[in-house]
């Protein structure tokens, strides 16, 4: 049944095959453009706190549900605060490396400690590196930034930075 709604709807039978492999997790954000579909967590469970470092994930599919790895993409991030003018500059621009979140390995992650509390926008934009074959892509994310607190930064969900 699963093959018949992936091959009669090609655009987004893909999607519904990533968003089975997730449905047990719960706070992610799946998000399309073009070919590549990413699914965003940040630590932890989508509320970050100010002052105190949280690590945003991105696992990258494309169509069919193949995994992108870090490896294959040419991938920035960019945070900015909320509201912000088209073409203005970020406040952060987070390096990405290879992280092992869920399920998932080798996955672009970053460390992000919010200035303060409010309303931030996550810009992940990537292009293939040689030998990969999906399209150019630009997703945004919405994320709401609690006031610090004074517990130490939490590493839940199994999400651990790759050497």
């Amino acid at each position: 049944m699963l093959h018949r709604l992936m091959t009669r709807n090609k655009k987004w039978g893909w999607l519904l095959f990533l968003g089975l492999l997730v449905a047990p997790a719960s706070a992610h954000t799946v998000k399309v453009s073009g070919d590549v579909a990413a699914l965003f967590h940040i630590n932890p469970n989508h509320n970050p706190r100010a002052g105190q470092p949280s690590l945003a994930w991105f696992a990258l599919t494309r169509r069919g549900g193949q995994q992108i790895p870090f490896e294959q993409c040419n991938c920035k991030l960019a945070v900015y605060p909320e509201p912000h003018q088209e073409g203005s500059q970020p406040l952060l621009e987070p390096t990405l490396k290879p992280v092992a979140a869920d399920q998932y390995q080798g996955i672009p992650g970053a460390y992000i400690t919010f200035p303060k509390a409010g309303n931030y926008e996550l810009e992940l934009s990537g292009t293939p590196k040689a030998g990969a074959t999906f399209k150019p892509f630009t997703l945004s994310y919405e994320v709401t930034v609690q006031p610090g607190g004074s517990s130490a930064p939490s590493n839940s969900g199994g999400m651990n930075m790759e050497h």
